[in-house]
């Protein structure tokens, strides 16, 4: 089967050291960050070019991984990505990452459900559920190394 293209959502800021290690596991089609300075140059630009930062960078992905540390819940463009993805069709999830280990700070405190804010519903009105992973504490980085592909797999069957 093809690798999947994804679109990872999280806070740069707290989390970016835990999402690159999920990057590098490799499973899925690599999927760089802009990297801090970029971001930076984005963000100084204003809503207009953050929109369209994420309107490019979502593009022709299948799915967009939440994923949630300790603030993720909480960030403005987390909760834009979240909605788009799934008014555009596109298999949504969380993965939480607070028990992966940041070089500098350690693992941080679990964050809230970034989906308990919305109310999703399919085409006929039904209410769904986005699913959260929470990969085992004692060993998060292979818990995620050894299900995300079939994770995404069930996120977009989920939103289609």
């Amino acid at each position: 089967m093809a690798k999947r293209q994804i679109f990872y959502s999280f806070h740069f800021k707290n989390d970016v050291m835990r999402v690159q290690q999920i990057r590098n596991i490799g499973a899925l089609e690599d999927n760089k960050p802009v990297s801090a300075n970029d971001w930076e140059e984005v963000k100084k630009k204003g809503d207009d070019s953050i929109r369209k930062w994420i309107d490019d960078n979502m593009k022709y992905r299948s799915c967009v991984v939440v994923l949630v540390g300790e603030e993720t819940s909480q960030r403005r463009w987390v909760k834009h990505e979240i909605k788009k993805a799934w008014d555009e069709g596109k298999g949504l999830l969380g993965v939480y990452i607070h028990n992966l280990r940041d070089p500098n700070t350690g693992t941080s405190n679990k964050g809230d459900n970034p989906f308990l804010q919305f109310t999703f519903k399919d085409s006929y009105g039904n209410i769904k559920t986005i699913p959260c992973r929470n990969p085992s504490a004692s060993d998060a980085y292979n818990d995620i190394k050894n299900n995300l592909e079939a994770w995404v797999e069930e996120a977009i069957e989920n939103n289609s």
